[in-house]
Formats: structure tokens, sequence, C-alpha cells
């Protein structure tokens, strides 16, 4: 019914930037509200960045500052922009997201990516 597909990790130095994409399709009317989760080796998945359906953020304390949720719906695509990227952002980034699959009868669709990895160096 819907897909998210997460984009853009990478490997990338310490203090560098790095884009995710998260792009929905399938029946897809418009992204309500999406996160971002991360999974580091070894570690519990944790909430990185939040946007809901009235355009409250929320992030993570340790990516406060240095990362910014964005969702475009005319594209259905959410990104994540992290900038001053330390080694401890070493994780695989996964987006999750309800999705409004049918307006005329308030339908929605609640799912999760299958990840993307980033890996930042010293």
């Amino acid at each position: 019914q819907v897909q998210l597909v997460e984009s853009g990790g990478g490997l990338v130095q310490s203090g560098g930037s790095l884009r995710l994409s998260c792009a929905a399709s399938g029946r897809v009317s418009r992204i309500n509200e999406l996160n971002w989760y991360r999974q580091a080796p070894g570690k519990e998945r944790e909430l990185v960045a939040g946007k809901g359906s009235g355009g409250t953020t929320n992030y993570g304390d340790s990516v406060k500052g240095r990362f910014t949720i964005s969702i475009d719906n005319a594209k259905n695509t959410a990104y994540l922009q992290m900038n001053s990227l330390t080694p401890e952002d070493t994780a695989v980034y996964y987006c999750n997201a309800e999705v409004l699959t049918d307006q005329a009868i308030g339908e929605t669709w609640y799912g999760w990516g299958q990840g993307t990895r980033v890996t930042v160096s010293q």
C-alpha cells in the first residue's frame, strides 16, 4: 500500500554533513507525521527527530542544533539534514511515518523504512 525508502547514507568524515531522504510511494495523499530513528551497533533504537501534523518538531538532545527535519509533501519526501557529524552519530537511520492514504475517509498507514547506514569516521 505504502512504501518508505530511505537514502542518502554513506561514509563521511567527522565534522561533515549528510542529508538523508525518506521517500513515500504508493497510496500517498500526504505525510502526516514522520520520525527519524537511529540504531547504533549494540544499542537500542533511539528517536533522532520528529515532525508532527501541526508542523511541530522535536529532536533528541544529542542532535539538537545540528540536525534539521523537514517534509516536502509536494514530493512525498522527508529529509534529515545532519551537520557537524561526529563518530557518535554512526548508526543505521530509519524513518517511520503516518501517511494519509485516503483523504475522503481519513484512512492512514503507519510503517517503517528499511534503513540507511551512516558512518562517521574520525
